[in-house]
This record gives structure tokens, C-alpha cells and sequence, in this order.
């Protein structure tokens, strides 16, 4: 399975969604740690930017309108028109109190957004230390067509990747730390319950996404690392100080390219793990996207995007 990385101008283009329709058909949008946003033709020949939110970029999502819902961890949820380059404050405090990473969302039918906050604690900036210390404050949010918010869950450790149901009878969170898929029913006599799509994955989940196929894929940023297992696993006071000791003697993500895809009932249909040698050129995948047999992957380091055909 052959990978082809298209670059783009600028580091760590995070997440990726494919226009289904409409004029930019094809082409696939990402967002960059300066703050734009790409759209990369079908072909990858092509890289325009078509706006800069003045934050950081995350997760990407299209509305029912055609623009584009952008979880920007430092503004919160906006609203961009790829068209005009217009950029439209959407949300950014949750009870009176500002959010510190908002990170990924979908987009029902009826037009809720549902949207991860990964910490209540630590920002994009210091990830690491919400990873590390396990602080448990990620939420999932929902925000109802009316403007109305609330927190469905809580107590997540470091939400991320959020998709939803086919039929819409759940919604779905990615947990990092966890290393699991976390499931909360919407519809049934399960509704209100909370239950795992998936657990014990083989590394740390990061954004998910519904594909065309209509499974959830799921981006797996960096295998399983036993001795970030050990220290989470330690005292507060261990943990608080592995993040305080300098950056190059840090434990570290290893190169890995590798998503997989599960249908509604959490069985895996889809392992894509490229071999590490070669290297591909390519690591630390934290965005996929699966449309007509393509898988367009993102990266929070790399000034790249990827895809891969099955």
C-alpha cells in the first residue's frame, strides 16, 4: 500500500475532511499550526489557502451549509466560508468559562454539533502535561441548532476524535489516554448510557471520522508506550514531574503511519499500518478521512497531508 504525501505550506496540518458537493467537490481542507486553512485539490496538484483563523486549527467538519466547522484550539468553535475567507466566532466559553482545547467535532443531520474540549487544564501548548498527568478533564459538548450548550460527558481522559451513528443512535469519542473509543447512546432503551465502541486499541487514538463507507476510522498518532503506561499509572507527584524535565529527554511518539476503520458494532474492518521501514516520509497521524476508497490522512507535525487508496 503506497502512500503519497502532498505538502502543504505550513507545519502540522492536523485534521482533514473531503467537500462531498458543491464547486470545491473533491478537494480536501486541513488547517496548519499558523493559524490557515488549506484546500488541497483532489489530485493533490493543487494547495491554495483560503483563510487564517488568527488561532490554531484542529479538527475540521462540513456544515450543512457548505462552510466549514473548525474546532480552533485556541478560539474556539468557528465557522469558515472557503469561498470568501470570512471567519465566524461560533462559541467560545462553556458556563461562563472560556475553553482551553477544543479540538474535534460532527455535525448531526438537524445541525447539533458535537465537539470534544480535551482539557479543562492544559492547552494545545502543553498537551503533553494533560497526557502525562492524566488530569481526566476532557468533555464531550454538544450545541443544539438554538445556541444552546451543554456537556453530555465529562471526566474524559483527553477527549479528541468525535463521530456519530450512522443512524444517529450514538455519538462517539475518542479517549487518548484511554487508548479506547468511548460510546454514548442518543436513541434506544439505551439512551443516556455510555459504553465503548472500541477498547484497548493499539496505540493513542486521536481524530475519528465517519467514512463514506460508513465506518468510524479512527487515527491511531503513536503505538502504545510502556513506559508512559508506568508513569501515568504512578503517583500525581511523579507524573507532575516527567513534564517538567527538558523537552529532549521526554518520552517521545514513535514514526508510525496507521488508522483503523470499525463498523457500529465495534468490529474491526480496517488495520492500515504501513511498515516503518522503509520510512514513509510520514508520521504522527492524527487526522483521517475515508471518501470513495480514498483515506486522506493529517498530521499534527508534519506540513503535510497524505492519502492512500484500499
Amino acid at each position: 500500500m503506497e502512500l503519497a504525501v502532498v505538502p502543504v505550506p505550513g507545519p502540522g496540518a492536523e485534521d482533514v475532511v473531503v467537500a462531498t458537493d458543491g464547486p470545491d467537490e473533491g478537494a480536501v481542507f486541513t488547517g496548519t499550526e499558523d493559524g490557515s486553512i488549506f484546500r488541497v485539490s483532489h489530485d493533490g496538484r493543487r494547495v491554495d489557502r483560503v483563510a487564517h483563523t488568527r488561532g490554531r486549527p484542529l479538527g475540521i467538519e462540513l456544515d450543512r451549509d457548505g462552510r466549514l466547522l473548525v474546532c480552533d484550539a485556541r478560539r474556539g468553535l468557528l465557522r469558515v466560508d472557503p469561498r470568501t475567507g470570512g471567519v465566524e466566532a461560533v462559541l467560545d466559553s462553556v458556563g461562563g468559562a472560556r475553553m482551553v482545547f477544543c479540538n474535534n467535532a460532527a455535525v448531526a443531520d438537524d445541525g447539533t454539533v458535537w465537539f470534544s474540549d480535551s482539557s479543562t487544564r492544559f492547552g494545545i501548548d502543553r498537551w503533553k502535561d494533560d497526557f502525562v498527568q492524566a488530569t481526566r478533564t476532557g468533555r464531550l459538548l454538544r450545541l443544539d441548532p438554538d445556541g444552546r450548550v451543554s456537556v453530555v460527558l465529562d471526566g474524559l481522559e483527553f477527549a479528541n476524535g468525535v463521530a456519530l451513528a450512522a443512524d444517529g443512535s450514538f455519538v462517539a469519542v475518542a479517549e487518548t489516554g484511554g487508548r479506547d473509543v468511548v460510546r454514548h447512546w442518543l436513541t434506544g432503551e439505551r439512551a443516556g448510557r455510555r459504553d465503548h465502541l472500541v477498547a484497548d486499541l493499539p496505540g493513542y487514538p486521536d481524530n475519528i471520522a465517519r467514512g463514506s463507507d460508513g465506518l468510524v476510522w479512527v487515527s491511531i498518532a503513536s503505538p502504545t508506550d510502556p513506559v508512559v503506561e508506568r508513569i501515568k499509572r504512578g503517583p500525581v507527584v511523579l507524573r507532575r514531574q516527567v513534564t517538567r524535565i527538558p523537552e529532549r529527554v521526554q518520552p517521545k511518539p514513535r514514526r508510525t503511519v496507521r488508522v483503523q476503520a470499525f463498523d457500529d458494532a465495534g468490529r474491526l474492518v480496517h488495520d492500515l499500518d504501513l511498515p516503518r521501514t522503509p520510512d514513509p516520509g510520514y508520521h504522527m497521524v492524527t487526522g483521517v478521512r475515508e471518501h470513495d476508497g480514498r483515506v486522506w490522512l493529517g498530521s499534527l507535525h508534519e506540513p503535510a497531508v497524505a492519502v492512500l487508496d484500499l
